[in-house]
């Protein structure tokens, strides 16, 4: 129980811990010093933190006189952590020691839902639309129909869950290459932090919404699931609030009392954090700035994701440029991706990869497709920059990390229209600032469950 010399003698280990974390290498008497605990108690404690493999001697101080005194450090590489960015387009796994810093990081391929299939004529979709309206009748008044519906939903059934499996099942897999690539074993890692690109609920860990590619996932995401699937601590939290997390703790808002994360990518969104805390707000739905709507009573997400960007772009002729631009340069002997399908009149030539590089190169439509597009994002900015007053906004995310052709024109509209001019930037982590923030769950979760589970042990 509570007050036990063995529930003190923990509570000490956790101090000299926390005290070797914080100055990093110090004899047993600078421990004792810095902490205020007697010789010998430092001395027991150490002892029993080398047996549990939490601090090791790494040698002798630089002392001036007498005998050297031997160094005690934290054993950062006791145990490991793990972040994964689970994106629309692709997915990021990063592994880091208990210094929190990233030793190995990884991408791979997206998980791509399955599609239920269309009913291919008019009089099957119509058939489907009447088994929907008029479900079969109760057992026992029409026994044949009633198992035929009982057998359809348990089908149903079995395909979500086979579903579920394959793709957790994937993810697994790529944390285990990872692990196994890095000479690491499941043993090693005692916590997983998942960034998904939809809304959590705090208490439940379920999934309420998710962008579009992921849409049918939400239980294989969920926080309950991924804790079935993995030997070790999950985390659940949406990628953008890690995002934030991650630029606080190691990226372009370090230490800033109160800022934005702004990240357009396959999906738009906001993370907040105030005084290092990140907002969830009611439901998790602090931040989640794609249901805004705008003056012509659009989502503000369709119109800034990816999806919405090109519309725009194909709005102002700009595909027939970039195909027109393809055909010159193949006529005049350039070469063109094997993969280019210059025949092709599908959305397959225009990317927002594209886009922007025919802004950067000045192309008229291109220009003129960014400056319009910015006074969307700049609308958004100034309403979230009225209402919270941050210092910064950070712009993330596969299309707001474009800064190079944003920033200035952001910069002059905030300017001109905003009645608080937060300082604008670009993320400084990039495509990790998720993975960067997830590691940092999971360190954290990771370290309070270590010293928690020497307080345990102890009563």
């Amino acid at each position: 129980m509570a007050g036990t010399p063995q529930y003190i003698r923990n509570l000490n280990e956790n101090l000299i811990m926390d005290a070797l974390i914080t100055q990093g290498s110090m004899s047993r008497a600078d421990i004792s010093r810095q902490t205020g605990l007697s010789k010998p108690t430092v001395s027991s404690a150490v002892e029993h933190l080398i047996e549990r493999n939490l601090v090791k001697e790494t040698g002798r101080a630089d002392n001036a006189q007498g005998r050297k005194a031997t160094l005690i450090q934290f054993n950062e590489k006791a145990y490991y952590v793990c972040g994964v960015d689970i994106g629309a387009t692709r997915i990021r796994i990063a592994l880091s020691d208990l210094s929190g810093q990233i030793t190995a990081y990884a991408v791979y391929p997206p998980i791509v839902p399955e599609k239920k299939e269309e009913p291919e004529s008019e009089s099957e979709r119509e058939l489907e639309s009447k088994s929907k309206r008029y479900p079969s009748p109760e057992p026992g008044l029409n026994q044949f129909n009633g198992e035929a519906a009982a057998e359809e939903m348990y089908q149903t059934s079995e395909s979500s869950q086979t579903c579920e499996k394959s793709v957790l099942h994937l993810l697994y897999s790529y944390v285990g290459q990872l692990l196994q690539e890095n000479d690491l074993q499941w043993g090693d890692l005692r916590c997983i932090g998942f960034g998904i690109p939809g809304v959590v609920l705090p208490g439940s860990g379920q999934i309420s919404r998710i962008v579009d590619p992921l849409a049918g996932l939400e239980q294989s995401f969920s926080r309950d699931a991924l804790a079935q699937a993995f030997p070790c601590d999950v985390i659940l939290d949406n990628d953008v609030n890690l995002a934030a997390l991650g630029e606080y703790r190691s990226g372009a808002a370090t230490d800033s009392p109160l800022f934005v994360f702004f990240s357009i990518g396959a999906g738009t969104g906001a993370g907040i954090m105030v005084r290092g805390q990140l907002l969830h707000g009611l439901s998790g739905l602090t931040g989640e700035v794609a249901e805004m709507l705008l003056e012509d009573g659009r989502r503000l997400e369709d119109v800034l994701s990816a999806d919405g960007l090109m519309h725009l772009a194909k709005h102002y002729g700009l595909e027939t440029f970039v195909r027109s631009d393809i055909e010159n340069s193949s006529a005049a002997g350039f070469e063109t991706p094997d993969n280019l399908d210059t025949s092709d009149t599908s959305d397959t030539l225009l990317t927002p990869e594209v886009i922007f590089e025919a802004a950067r190169s000045g192309e008229v439509q291109a220009v003129e497709v960014m400056k319009q597009y910015s006074r969307t994002i700049a609308s958004a900015l100034r309403q979230i920059s009225t209402v919270l007053a941050p210092e910064l906004i950070v712009l993330g995310g596969g299309i707001g990390g474009n800064g190079d052709v944003l920033l200035p024109l952001l910069r002059q509209m905030a300017g001109e229209q905003f009645p608080v001019q937060p300082k604008l930037i670009c993320s400084a982590l990039g495509e990790r600032a998720v993975v960067t923030g997830a590691v940092q769950v999971a360190l954290q979760q990771t370290l309070q469950n270590l010293q928690q589970e020497a307080l345990v042990e102890s009563r």
